[in-house]
């Protein structure tokens, strides 16, 4: 079971299908909402009587009644299929609280409706009145795995990149007001990863969908992604890296970079502050030599390109990862070590990491038209191939700035981001915030704003305070006109609190007043850097 090579099967399962999408479920809402949210709307019929719902793409839909249990509240389940094969599931709380609310999906998608970790995020919105509705966007990942479902109908493609969620948003708000005879009041969409890039797209091209969109870690440039995912499994194949070598980089990463921020606290504020070089910064192994306490220069020269990400014809393409990402922390398959093991560094030679099993299906079989399901990423020039990727990124990545239609219809959204992510590139968030602010003006944070968490690995884990509530804080922006100045972050040890920090709005960053306990958010404030 513990097996390398089932764990690294298992990741590039949970990576391109079903990696949770809401790492951030509901943590203070029922507390929070319960001045003004009571759930006392009653259904206007019978919940079977939806079996007679029609819209323009139901081809399929089954209604319901789900019985309360101990830990679920009852509700009307109204499962179906829009043309040609997306299946939906829209759940339908016996007393509701007049708002929507929809989570998205991970990596290439196809995740099962109820699959435990998705039904649990379905059931903690019900216990607080939300209607939820999700997609599986086209196809089943376990009859078509990764990108393939492209080979059964070209169609899936578009589905996946952004029609599956726009439609199943709009059919699922007429299925709640059919059954409820009252119009959804706000809606919400709230996931992480490829549903956080799902997010955006809702926001830049069907800006009506939702009122409050929180994308955390969004996977906002596929093709990019992609693109840098090529090139670290090209500098790592060329000079393979162990776990024991890994752990001696983390070392050396957070002996030079914690105390940067002016704390030393196991966190790294800003890993750009840092300056970290693995050739100067790590020790090099003698000439000949090789061991778990040095790195060899090609190993040093690998880890500098993954950290500084692809060049293309001698200019810098995309962004890399952020010293930090590589520390060690508890790891996606079990067990700690360096959070590069599996996902950037493949534990086993021969095997593929998990990001470049992700670029690599993408590159087969939706870059390529036809589908090339033998193609070779190695043979990807850098300096002559990008374009290659253009016509995919037009569908599917989530890079327009101009927010201005999502703004004017009154939406609020809230991206977030861990410092130490190793799945996802921290300045893919960063890069597209800039923008979003040159392209809609200085007053952007009026209706967007970004949340840098430091320590904070893909969605939740790593070495900080992860576990933090940006659900509650778009809801009150939304409903109340509060925007969030701060949000509270908390590291869990055996379920038991052991740190607090402030969450600051972008470009903003907690520092320290002095005073007091390092773990306690109380004695840090949001100052500008």
């Amino acid at each position: 079971m513990r097996a390398v090579g089932f764990v690294l099967t298992i990741l590039f399962i949970a990576f391109s299908a079903a990696l949770p999408v809401s790492a951030q479920v509901f943590s203070d809402l029922n507390a929070a909402l319960v001045d003004y949210s009571k759930a006392e709307l009653l259904p206007g019929k019978e919940c079977e009587a939806l079996n007679r719902f029609q819209s323009r793409e139901t081809v399929q839909i089954k209604a319901e009644t789900v019985p309360a249990t101990q830990t679920a509240p009852a509700f009307c389940r109204v499962a179906g299929l829009l043309d040609p094969e997306i299946a939906f599931e829209v759940s339908l709380p016996a007393r509701w609280n007049g708002r929507f609310y929809m989570i998205g999906n991970g990596g290439h998608a196809g995740e099962a409706l109820d699959d435990p970790m998705r039904v649990s995020q379905i059931t903690e919105a019900l216990k607080v009145g939300f209607a939820v509705a999700q997609t599986n966007t086209g196809h089943d990942a376990r009859k078509e795995p990764g990108a393939s479902f492209v080979l059964s109908n070209p169609q899936k493609a578009i589905d996946y990149a952004y029609r599956a969620v726009h439609l199943t948003a709009v059919t699922a708000k007429n299925i709640t007001k059919d059954y409820y005879g009252k119009p959804v009041s706000y809606a919400y969409w709230n996931s992480c990863s490829n549903g956080g890039r799902q997010g955006l797209i809702e926001a830049q091209r069907y800006p009506e969908d939702f009122d409050g969109i929180v994308a955390n870690a969004p996977w906002l440039d596929q093709t990019g992604f992609t693109i840098g995912a090529m090139w670290n499994q090209k500098a790592l194949s060329e000079a393979p890296l162990t776990a024991e070598k890994m752990v001696l980089v983390a070392d050396r990463v957070m002996a030079k970079c914690d105390a940067v921020d002016g704390l030393e606290d196991g966190l790294i504020d800003d890993p750009r502050n840092c300056g970290f070089d693995p050739v100067r910064d790590v020790p090099a192994c003698g000439k000949d030599a090789d061991g778990p306490d040095c790195l060899t220069a090609a190993q040093a020269e690998a880890v500098a390109k993954v950290y500084g990400g692809p060049a293309s014809n001698g200019k810098p393409f995309f962004p890399g990862f952020e010293p930090g990402s590589e520390a060690v922390m508890n790891l996606f398959g079990g067990g700690t070590g360096s959070g590069w093991m599996n996902v950037i560094v493949s534990s086993q030679p021969g095997m593929n990491s998990a990001d470049f099993g992700l670029a690599e299906n993408t590159m087969r079989y939706l870059v390529h038209k036809p589908p090339k399901p033998d193609y070779d990423c190695m043979t990807f020039d850098f300096d002559r191939d990008i374009s290659m990727l253009d016509d995919w990124g037009k569908l599917a990545d989530a890079k327009d700035p101009d927010l201005s239609e999502f703004r004017k219809q009154g939406g609020k959204l809230l991206m977030t981001y861990g410092w130490a992510d190793a799945i996802l590139q921290p300045m893919m968030g960063v890069n597209y915030y800039e923008q979003a602010v040159a392209e809609n003006g200085p007053d952007t944070g009026e209706f967007f704003r970004l949340f840098m968490v430091p320590g904070m690995a893909h969605c939740s884990g790593g070495t900080g305070p992860d576990s933090h509530d940006p659900m509650t804080a778009v809801v009150n922006w939304v409903e109340k006109g509060q925007a969030p100045e701060s949000m509270q972050a908390k590291k869990l040890e055996n379920n038991r609190v052991v740190r607090t920090r402030p969450l600051c709005p972008y470009p903003k960053v907690a520092r320290y007043s002095g005073r007091g306990s390092i773990d306690d958010a109380s004695n840090f404030r949001c100052v500008k850097p």
